[in-house]
């Protein structure tokens, strides 16, 4: 990208000029086709990828494993080429594919939104070098995710299966520490002492770097409490994925309803931390705010990629020793590596996602601010609020449906419990010389349908969003009209 803006500059004729912000547009407005060749890659990557893995590996083990018992990658399996081919195409190619499609949309849209709306304040004249944040910041990540590697590498011993995630952990921990110090740098070195944010029709003056520095922290920070949470909801050292794997008990059934609503689950804590991201971000510095932010989250995405790509590696070395028929430990050691890689490849799919909800936002206030409709009434979402509503609404139908899928599960497991007592406690139930006990399975049902409905109830109560919502507005709390108006039922008796 770099060598692009330089041959732009050089091929329209451009020198560094020290004139108004009008000077940068064209030339930053000519590399936005580069996020959007990204993106287009990413779809073919990603999906198509996505599409060919999981054919090859859902072909593989239903023939293989189910009807023919045959053993994971076992080279009788004539899917098995496929299958480690996959592993490849689709977690490795389409992964990067994706994280460069974000990386490259966040950076297009950061250069193209600074160009026209950031300006010098009185003498302080804005160079080109003083718009090349985004991309300093990403060339000093690479540098310390590459330093930081060897942390994984050479200075930890993996001797134990209990050491693999915690190692690729540490390294994802330590490289953010670190790019918090270089992010400041970045901005530092970047931006003069003052300048102007000519956004949303105002303007801003007196921003220093620690601006831009902070939209890059709240991502970068976001980022890894989303790598954190994504770990707790897959990795088997916890009690989500055990809880999981103790459904299997009561049969499949109960397995994937469970396995449904876990998923749902983990959506919530995501769609809220991108959703203050990007309301911070817009408060600071608009939708440049946000596009840094969206930088500030792929800012380690060398090492993300590292550790998205570890589980494929493993697993294809599982298949390797499998088809070369080597000796059983060697299978049982690169499935210990295989299991902590499903985890570190869920980290990495929750930093694409996270950083592709944010580069939207900054895309759509680009465009809204090239094309000057910030001011329009009817285009509300130019609001952080508005977006960061956005977010959490669209999560909560997840949220609900995950309680209630989870409520049916436990009690499909409890009942499933109940059935199997009876039976083996009274074998006359079968013969029908003993009359089964139907008050204990309709009780679980009737406890399960009143106890288990108080969540999702008050979930989608409307008072309790109501003030979690007014958290966002200017409203005070303390006017009584304002509550009576906005719920009037709060004047009947139940209320």
């Amino acid at each position: 990208m770099t060598i692009l803006i330089l041959l732009y500059k050089r091929f329209r004729g451009l020198a560094d000029s020290s004139s108004n912000n009008e000077y940068y547009e064209p030339l930053f407005e000519s590399i936005a086709g580069y996020g959007l060749g990204g993106s287009f890659v990413a779809l073919f990557g990603r999906v198509g990828g996505g599409i060919y893995t999981k054919a090859a590996d859902v072909g593989a083990d239903l023939v293989g494993k189910v009807e023919q018992n045959l053993p994971e990658d076992s080279p009788k399996n004539p899917a098995t080429i496929a299958d480690n081919v996959g592993d490849n195409v689709g977690d490795v190619a389409g992964m990067s594919a994706d994280l460069f499609g974000s990386f490259a949309e966040s950076t297009c849209a950061a250069l193209v939104i600074s160009c026209d709306t950031l300006v010098g304040k009185g003498s302080c004249n804005f160079f080109i070098s003083n718009l090349m944040f985004p991309l300093l910041v990403i060339a000093f990540g690479i540098v310390i995710c590459i330093f930081v590697s060897s942390i994984a590498t050479h200075c930890m011993t993996v001797d134990k299966n209990e050491k693999i995630e915690s190692t690729l952990k540490i390294t994802l921990i330590v490289s953010t520490i670190l790019l918090i110090g270089i992010a400041y740098l970045a901005s530092y070195l970047s931006y003069p002492h003052n300048f102007e944010l000519r956004l949303r029709g105002k303007t801003i003056g007196d921003r220093t770097a620690l601006h831009p520095f902070l939209c890059t922290l709240f991502g970068l920070v976001s980022g890894l409490i989303i790598a954190a949470f994504t770990e707790y909801i897959t990795s088997h050292a916890y009690s989500p994925v055990r809880d999981l794997a103790e459904s299997c008990r009561s049969g499949a059934a109960s397995n994937v309803t469970l396995g449904l609503a876990l998923g749902y689950f983990s959506t919530v804590l995501p769609a809220i931390l991108i959703a203050i991201t990007a309301y911070l971000a817009n408060y600071l510095l608009g939708y440049y705010g946000v596009a840094l932010a969206a930088i500030g989250m792929l800012t380690n995405l060398p090492l993300s990629l590292a550790i998205d790509g570890y589980g494929p590696i493993s697993d294809n070395a599982g298949g390797i020793a499998e088809m070369s028929e080597l000796d059983p430990y060697v299978r049982d050691r690169t499935d210990a590596l295989d299991a902590a890689g499903n985890t570190t490849a869920a980290i990495g799919k929750g930093f694409a996602i996270g950083s592709a909800a944010l580069v939207s936002l900054a895309l759509y206030g680009g465009f809204l601010h090239n094309a000057g409709l910030e001011f329009s009434s009817l285009i509300s979402m130019t609001e952080p609020e508005i977006f960061a509503g956005l977010l959490i609404g669209a999560m909560l139908p997840y949220l609900f449906s995950g309680f209630t899928i989870k409520s049916v599960g436990k009690a499909a497991q409890a009942m499933v419990k109940e059935v199997r007592r009876q039976l083996r406690e009274n074998p006359g139930i079968l013969q029908g010389t003993v009359e089964p006990d139907y008050k204990a399975c309709i009780s679980i049902s009737t406890k399960a349908a009143l106890i288990e409905m108080i969540a999702p109830g008050l979930l989608v109560k409307n008072h309790l969003f109501r003030s979690f919502l007014l958290l966002f507005s200017s409203v005070s709390f303390s006017d009584p009209k304002f509550w009576l108006d906005s719920c009037p039922e709060l004047l009947s008796v139940e209320s």
